[in-house]
């Protein structure tokens, strides 16, 4: 008997194949979905193409049926796996357990059509128990999950299929809106409107070194009775005392005179210890990771992005490390938790053991699925030495141990002691001093939150006072005038903005990666350092969505969407109505398009005021955001140079950038031809140019080198440059010319078709003929394989090492597969290469270019447009067919729509 089991990765599938016996089970991968809407018109099968509804792939004339269609790249493991269902007497489904999974598995049984006995098989972990366990409990696949990660997908395809056109007639083409990415992309907007409006104030204190045994410090807070301003009394748009405050009255505003004149006078007035309070307070550990928690964390400690710490978690899943990554519950199983207590005992002692078994619930708005938390998988918590982990997935692997683990240890134990301390006789300053000592350190033993070094937190915590009564008189070693300005509220960050999604319930774990990889990629937000800093483009589309689809935007409005999905997930809610009503309901998104299409003035959307740019706006147009104003009676323009944040603009800066930009041309000589010799700006960057504009049609030009300042370039440095290209001499070996000159890449050297860029410390104008051999050998070297592992087991040609653009590859004929970021070229071995070009291969890509077998395959291979049947067992037939052995059935019941 032959069982065929269908998962979605080669790895996931390599790691199950460990635990079945191979002439009982087949288990093969789907490589994720096999279908989905079509993505461009040539993939919308000849039958739809000429209803009104086919660009969007969703019947929104009917009832909001989605159209599948097998894409090209997924035609060969389609047929892979019908073949390997032709051979077998049952199949499981054994996708994740998500949403996302149940709608793959569906999506397999719709395609495949089984004639035989379909099983849902459903694991968070992948361990030998977990697997075997659930071959035994099986159950049909979940219809109301499936219609809840379909109702996302419809949902997705409406807003970006209707909102994206409108978008790139307003403000710009390849434009792009998203159900939550718009949203997200307006949280970090309004965070760097806030620092446009912000003021920054200016405030002073002190802080004393004092001494008592052993040197300690304290800060002053009041005087002469008066508490000092700080950071939090202050307006941000106004940087005056917020309303309510009056300085001399409620707080004091020290001045920097004023803070020296009482530097120096304090430190020889009397000092006394006024009042010492003492109080004990305990920390629990903090819950296991769920997805959000878990990339927030790996940001802080790590420094993966939230794509990368997903990558990586997949592969921890698939390979067996640890349970299923995708999940917003903090719950732990029996067996996990005895495997932390255990790992606690034999590891820190039994005083580190919490009293009794701790267990957590989730803090998530709409928290759903009925996974566990992330932690490591079976029953041993296993450390990373002892699984032989390394690099970056052994050091993910290490947070999410220390981080269950801890869950099952003793609460901290701190101490905290603050002393007030006066000084002066008559006009007193009162100073504050706290310490803090860790009497017990529980849990912190094997985890502190933004900390990967447990024992080296304990130390930098662990700032005790010396022994503080009343009335000592603690020695002043010296006091300093301190000056703070308040900063404007921080810019998002990774970890902040998932923390903000995951707090106000918008977006779910599995999709705040993606969502902050799609804002980038449509170029809304760049990273500048830690920060996520919008463009001007996230602007203009922000104030078009603001003013035509408020409510879209709106963080309640999409959390209440995310709540629908849950009770679609659930069954209490019907899918088809509540689309419907979003897309042709009175404020439905057809609607506001349609009337955006008339009302929105693109120019008014697409500029940007601020009060502190006076005269100035910034606009965003087709080849991107500029500034204009009105000069001298004259309208000017000038493109923003890149890389410049919004809030950092301001009234001198966008001046400088209009001036700088409508220079006019620099005369710099006469050519010995008669024509002159001018310095030019064009929009991308200065340039020399022989002739004007008037006098040829194509005068020569040529840009300046990178990094050479306009301002001094000289006639004789044109000139050379107008000469370019440049002979350096002849090849030593071959003799062909090597000449150097300027592309649209910058600077190169060149023999016959290999061209070789210069360095940022090459100078086109002097480099000579041996830094150009150099330079010519090291590309010609990138043209040969960096190793050669051997001969290919089947074909026989030769398995190499190669270096890419993108970083190094193994290659076997047209399959290259990338290497991962843990894994050195010298490190690479043969067998491992395999195993990379075998799961490259499998995935049906080989890169940007496809033979022609494969095209033709492609185009061979019929769409399965598809509207799903609305035929529907009921369920005591599906009981009757599960107790007779029948197949269950693969279609999705339709009853809620």
């Amino acid at each position: 008997m032959s069982k065929l089991v269908i998962v979605e990765s080669p790895t996931k599938a390599k790691t199950i194949r460990k635990f079945l016996p191979s002439r009982e089970y087949r288990v093969e991968a789907s490589m994720g979905h096999v279908r989905d809407l079509p993505s461009k018109a040539d993939e919308i099968p000849a039958k739809y193409r000429k209803l009104p509804w086919a660009r969007l792939g969703v019947d929104v004339d009917g009832s909001f049926e989605p159209l599948y269609v097998i894409p090209p790249d997924k035609a060969a493991v389609t047929r892979e796996l019908k073949a390997a269902l032709a051979e077998a007497d049952e199949v499981y489904i054994a996708t994740d357990e998500d949403r996302e999974g149940e709608s793959i598995g569906w999506h397999l049984v719709q395609v495949l059509s089984p004639k035989v006995p379909i099983r849902r098989m459903v694991f968070h972990e992948i361990t030998r128990e977990a697997i075997l366990e659930a071959l035994d409990r099986t159950r049909d696949i979940n219809a109301n999950l499936v219609d809840a990660q379909e109702t996302r997908r419809v949902l997705d395809r409406l807003v970006g299929y209707s909102i994206s056109p409108l978008l790139w007639r307003k403000i710009a083409p390849k434009l792009s809106a998203g159900r939550v990415q718009s949203v997200a992309v307006r949280l970090i907007v309004s965070r760097e409107k806030e620092r446009m409006a912000f003021v920054p104030a200016s405030y002073w204190d002190l802080k004393a070194l004092l001494e008592k045994g052993k040197p300690f410090e304290a800060q002053m807070t009041h005087y002469r009775g008066i508490r000092l301003a700080s950071g939090r009394d202050f307006d941000d748009e106004t940087g005056r005392l917020k309303e309510g405050l009056q300085s001399g009255r409620d707080v004091l505003l020290l001045g920097e005179e004023e803070a020296g004149a009482l530097a120096d006078r304090l430190p020889s007035e009397p000092w006394v210890v006024e009042k010492v309070e003492e109080k004990t307070a305990t920390r629990s550990p903090y819950p296991p990771f769920i997805t959000s928690t878990l990339q927030q964390e790996a940001s802080r400690k790590l420094g993966l992005s939230a794509r990368e710490t997903m990558r990586v978690a997949q592969k921890l899943y698939e390979q067996g490390y640890i349970t299923y990554m995708r999940t917003d519950s903090t719950n732990l199983s029996g067996e996990a938790i005895e495997a932390g207590r255990r790992a606690v005992r034999e590891r820190y002692g039994e005083a580190y053991l919490s009293p009794k078994p701790r267990q957590f619930r989730s803090n998530v708005k709409n928290a759903q699925e009925a996974h566990e938390a992330i932690r490591p998988a079976g029953n041993e918590m296993r450390t990373m030495d002892e699984l032989k982990l390394s690099g970056v997935e052994g050091r993910l692997y290490d947070l999410i141990w220390k981080r269950t683990v801890a869950t099952q240890m003793a609460d901290a134990r701190l101490r905290f002691v603050t002393a007030t301390i006066e000084a002066g006789a008559d006009e007193k300053a009162a100073f504050r001093a706290s310490g803090k000592t860790i009497e017990f350190p529980g849990f912190f033993r094997a985890y502190v939150e933004g900390s990967d070094d447990p024992d080296a937190a304990l130390e930098d915590r662990d700032q005790p006072l010396p022994d503080l009564k009343k009335g000592d008189r603690p020695a002043c070693r010296n006091v300093e005038p301190i000056g703070h300005e308040t900063k404007p509220p921080a810019r998002y960050t990774e970890p902040s903005l998932i923390k903000t999604l995951e707090a106000e319930g918008i977006g779910r774990p599995s999709t705040y990666a993606s969502i902050i990889d799609t804002i980038m990629r449509r170029g809304y937000v760049v990273r500048q350092g830690n920060q996520l800093v919008p463009t001007f483009t996230a602007f203009a589309t922000t104030q078009l969505l603001e003013e035509q689809f408020e409510q879209l935007v709106d963080i309640h409005f999409t959390a209440e969407m995310e709540g629908v999905l849950d009770e679609i997930a659930a069954g209490n809610v019907r899918s088809t109505p509540y689309l419907r009503d979003f897309y042709r309901g009175e404020n439905g998104i057809e609607t506001l398009v349609e009337e955006g299409l008339d009302r929105i003035d693109a120019r008014a959307v697409s500029t940007v005021h601020h009060p502190k740019w006076g005269e100035f706006v910034v606009r965003v147009g087709k080849f991107g955001p500029y500034v204009e104003a009105e000069i001298e009676g004259e309208k000017r323009t000038a493109s923003l140079p890149d890389g410049i944040p919004p809030a950092e603009l301001d009234e001198d800066l966008l001046r400088h950038i209009l001036t700088e930009g409508q220079e006019k041309d620099r005369v710099l000589g006469q050519h010995p031809d008669g024509l002159p010799v001018l310095l030019k700006k064009g929009p991308y960057g200065p340039y020399v140019q022989l002739g004007d504009d008037e006098s040829s049609k194509s005068p020569k030009r040529m840009s300046l080198p990178k990094g050479m300042d306009p301002g001094n370039v000289s006639f004789e440095t044109a000139l050379n440059l107008l000469a370019l290209p440049r002979t350096l001499g002849k090849h030593p070996e071959t003799g062909q010319e090597i000449k150097a000159n300027i592309g649209r890449f910058g600077p190169y050297v060149q023999i016959g078709t290999t061209y070789a860029s210069l360095t940022k410390d090459d100078d086109v104008l002097t480099v000579g003929l041996p830094r150009a051999l150099e330079l010519i050998a090291k590309k010609l070297q990138k043209s040969k394989a960096l190793r050669v592992l051997g001969p290919h087991p089947v074909s026989g040609n030769p398995v190499e090492v190669w270096e890419g653009r993108y970083g190094p590859y193994v290659k076997h004929e047209k399959t290259n597969a990338t290497l991962p970021k843990d894994l050195a070229v010298e490190d690479v071995t043969f067998e491992q290469a395999l195993h990379l070009i075998e799961e490259k291969a499998a995935s049906g890509s080989k890169g940007r270019k496809t033979s022609r077998a494969t095209k033709s395959s492609a185009k061979s291979t019929k769409a399965a447009g598809s509207t799903r049947s609305t035929a529907k067992k009921s369920a005591s037939t599906r009981k009757a067919d599960s107790a007779s052995g029948k197949p269950a059935s693969g279609k999705k019941p339709r009853p809620k729509k």
